[in-house]
């Protein structure tokens, strides 16, 4: 995971331009948004940019956003200071919070840079911090047949209807060549078949289904509604 968290703290082109960056994280706002209880706490775990977290923060009482990349943490801190809803924090202080703490945990497009033993000590880490009637949802899970060849269609669908596609055309060539393809060929992506993951809940003392949509713009990649057994 150290591999990763240094290439997302880095000055990486994921992102092909402003335009994409904001469409990519206001869908996954809005789509985290529709699981956010009224009044709810809520834990965005690996969150990313979270350009829009105003967006469910208005739901809830309370959003943590828990990023593991010190740059980015930074970042997250100093865009939502004056947001009292909003807590920015590493890891390990979410991980010193007490039992029961969360009503929600989310956690979108991190599973698959996780081994599954460090997949496995984050759900039981889920499992002691939710309340008893808490969800958790698992966003961007990658099936064993998605290739990359169906993330870079679904990218194109997006920007086609964005207004950023030939930027994208342009960013996959350069993504191809850059450091993200080497730590992907390198590393390898985690991938969990329905099969799979849910037997992986269930040993964690989890009960899941799969969710009507994915939360974000791949349609080919899978979101888990997951709650305690």
């Amino acid at each position: 995971m150290g591999d990763w968290i240094a290439f997302w703290d880095s000055a990486h082109s994921i992102y092909v331009n402003a335009r994409h960056r904001d469409v990519h994280y206001l869908l996954i706002a809005e789509d985290m948004a529709r699981y956010v209880p009224k009044g709810g706490v809520v834990l965005d775990y690996g969150c990313g940019d979270a350009l829009h977290a105003n967006i469910p923060a208005e739901i809830a009482s309370r959003l943590y956003l828990c990023e593991a990349a010190p740059k980015l943490r930074a970042t997250l801190a100093e865009r939502f200071a004056g947001d009292a809803k909003i807590v920015v924090s590493a890891p390990e202080e979410i991980a010193a919070l007490p039992n029961g703490t969360f009503d929600l945990i989310v956690m979108h497009s991190v599973a698959q840079y996780l081994t599954q033993e460090e997949f496995g000590k984050l759900l039981a880490l889920f499992h002691r911090l939710l309340k008893p009637d808490g969800h958790l949802v698992l966003g961007d899970i990658i099936p064993p047949n998605i290739s990359a060849a169906t993330d870079a269609r679904a990218l194109l669908r997006l920007a086609a209807g964005n207004r950023f596609f030939f930027a994208a055309l342009f960013g996959l060539v350069r993504t191809v060549l850059s450091n993200y393809w080497d730590l992907r060929s390198e590393l390898g992506l985690t991938r969990y078949s329905k099969e799979d993951m849910l037997e992986k809940l269930t040993h964690a003392g989890f009960w899941g289904r799969i969710a009507h949509t994915n939360i974000g713009h791949n349609q080919a990649r899978v979101t888990y509604v997951v709650r305690l057994a």
